[in-house]
């Protein structure tokens, strides 16, 4: 009997993971990208054996495969994808297809904003507490390359609304929803409920005696739980209510309650700053609760967790001026709560490809922390003419050295030079890590430099 075709579109980490376990699942496999490969990606298809192509796509054999995993950067829209739905041909995504061979318990978060930090944090408190556990989805090694071996007992997945649309049949066990904020209205017709939809697909398959841990203050989670009410297990997490079962944050405070016990901890004796990451920080140790997680050992993995970089990352200090990377920052509801984290006067470098962005939420905080506005991009006309008659001082660049010594300059003993852009990076760099990189480089150069 002939084995069953599989074609993987596009060929990164996801592509490729996914063509390795279609492969040692006896698979007949073809990997197609219309760009070209990374140079160690290539050399591991070949190693493998698997047929791949560059540069195009080959219609006639992708349309002749059985199914098809396509990359999450791959809209539905284009019409290779439509012509693959138009006949019937299953497309989904590398999750829904690793899924099908693993015996691991699964975790699943997703949100607007915070879910790289909250996936890495609730992974740590996992590995602190011993569990054998992997780390995968939008974030660390592909999740199809590591179920080949299957050995791990619990996965923590970081899944964005791109994964979530291809995935279909997927189990969580346990599913993170940190909030829902306008983003990627490109992929969903600029129609928020489709967006909102798309992220709320991480509960479909959901079972009562799963758990489903949620930020009650995003309106639009709300008004789907009201619509839907799914029958499930929930945590909710509040900034302004006192929920029990769930997690919140209170004069300082974290409060994490799950059965009869309650943990307790000052959000300055962890790692994290801020209201958005005392959100953040109340998933993962809700997480960690529901899986009978110690909390002598939450503690102690609070206290050693280590971020990823680019998100109110400390880059420096000069002349008692601290600067702060927090390039990740790409929309208006990251500046938000980065803003809401600075506790002293703050100049503020913003400014990229504007995404549609409506600056109005920020004027409080503006008003109250931000003393300059450094505009860091090619196009600056909408942050200039915004925040012109909001803010003491603007100064516009397209060079992030000068950004970051203007700062210098502005900036007193104590205050803060905070990256934080509401903005894509593409303008000036090439992502944002390549922009917080650079404003990282740049502050390390100017400590270094004496005058």
């Amino acid at each position: 009997m002939a084995a069953k075709k599989i074609a993987i579109l596009g060929g990164g980490e996801s592509g490729v993971g996914a063509a390795l376990l279609a492969r040692a699942k006896g698979f007949d496999v073809f990997l197609s990208d219309r760009g070209s490969l990374k140079e160690a990606y290539r050399t591991t298809l070949q190693n493998a054996s698997i047929p791949f192509e560059e540069g195009q796509h080959s219609e006639e054999r992708i349309l002749d495969a059985a199914e098809v995993v396509k990359s999450p950067g791959i809209p539905a829209t284009v019409p290779l994808v439509q012509k693959l739905k138009a006949q019937g041909t299953p497309v989904i995504s590398e999750i829904e297809f690793a899924a099908r061979y693993t015996k691991a318990k699964l975790i699943g978060i997703t949100g607007s904003n915070g879910k790289t930090t909250t996936t890495l944090l609730t992974y740590h408190l996992l590995k602190t507490a011993g569990f054998n556990v992997g780390l995968a989805g939008n974030v660390g090694d592909s999740f199809a390359a590591q179920v080949i071996d299957d050995s791990f007992d619990y996965f923590v997945l970081e899944l964005s609304s791109f994964q979530l649309d291809d995935m279909y049949d997927t189990h969580l066990d346990v599913m993170v929803m940190l909030n829902i904020t306008p983003d990627h209205l490109d992929r969903y017709g600029y129609d928020f409920q489709n967006y909102t939809d798309s992220k709320f697909r991480i509960i479909q398959n959901a079972r009562p005696e799963d758990t489903f841990i949620y930020f009650q203050e995003s309106q639009p989670i709300l008004n789907e739980l009201a619509k839907r009410n799914p029958l499930i297990q929930r945590l909710p997490i509040s900034l302004e209510t006192t929920p029990s079962p769930g997690g919140y944050f209170q004069n300082g405070e974290i409060v994490a309650t799950y059965g009869s016990d309650a943990y307790r901890v000052a959000l300055t004796d962890t790692t994290l700053r801020g209201p958005h990451n005392a959100i953040n920080t109340l998933a993962a140790v809700l997480t960690a609760k529901s899986l009978d997680i110690s909390n002598d050992v939450i503690t102690k993995g609070l206290k050693t967790f280590q971020n990823a970089p680019h998100r109110l990352e400390p880059a420096g200090t000069k002349n008692g001026v601290v600067f702060i990377n927090d390039s990740k920052a790409t929309n208006v509801d990251s500046v938000f709560y980065a803003l809401s984290s600075m506790d002293v006067p703050t100049i503020w470098i913003a400014g990229g490809q504007d995404k549609g962005n409506e600056y109005s939420e920020l004027d409080q905080l503006v008003h109250q922390k931000v003393k300059a506005l450094i505009c860091l991009g090619i196009d600056n006309h909408k942050l200039v003419s915004y925040f012109g008659d909001k803010v003491a001082a603007i100064y516009e660049t397209q060079s992030i050295t000068d950004a970051v010594a203007k700062g210098l300059e502005w900036g007193q003993p104590g205050d803060a030079v905070l990256l934080s852009p509401a903005c894509a990076s593409f303008d000036l760099f090439k992502n944002y890590e390549d922009r917080g990189n650079q404003f990282k480089a740049a502050v390390n150069h100017l400590i270094e430099s004496d005058n």
